[in-house]
């Protein structure tokens, strides 16, 4: 049975850091790309980061670009979230995801297996 378990959410002050990881479990992703989606209360979930099967090509949404870094270990079947430089609008429960396909996409239907989420609060 495939299983993705984030870790590292928690209550941070503004400006702070955190890094967030996903545990995968059941199957090798090694061949996959890996993502990181949000959801703030009330609104949808919205596609963060995401880092094809290899480790050497990375993508991000506009508003994370340049704080947010995201990596991966195959040898550990884990994908991390660096997040530096938080804002209060960074605050949402945080997703990863395992790719269809060895290079990543911004869409949700191009991800077939999801973790529980980790919560991040970011305080101002």
């Amino acid at each position: 049975q495939v299983q993705l378990v984030e870790s590292g959410g928690g209550l941070v002050q503004a400006g702070g850091s955190l890094r967030l990881s996903c545990a995968a479990s059941g199957r090798t992703f090694s061949s996959y790309a890996m993502g990181w989606f949000r959801q703030a209360p009330g609104k949808e979930r919205e596609f963060v980061a995401t880092i094809n099967w290899s480790g050497e090509s990375t993508y991000y949404a506009d508003s994370v670009e340049g704080r947010f870094t995201i990596t991966r270990d195959n040898a550990k079947n884990t994908v991390y979230l660096r997040i530096n430089t938080l804002k209060p609008e960074d605050t949402g429960v945080y997703y990863c995801a395992v790719g269809r396909r060895p290079y990543g996409s911004i869409s949700a239907r191009e991800y077939d297996f999801w973790g529980q989420g980790t919560q991040v609060t970011v305080s101002s």
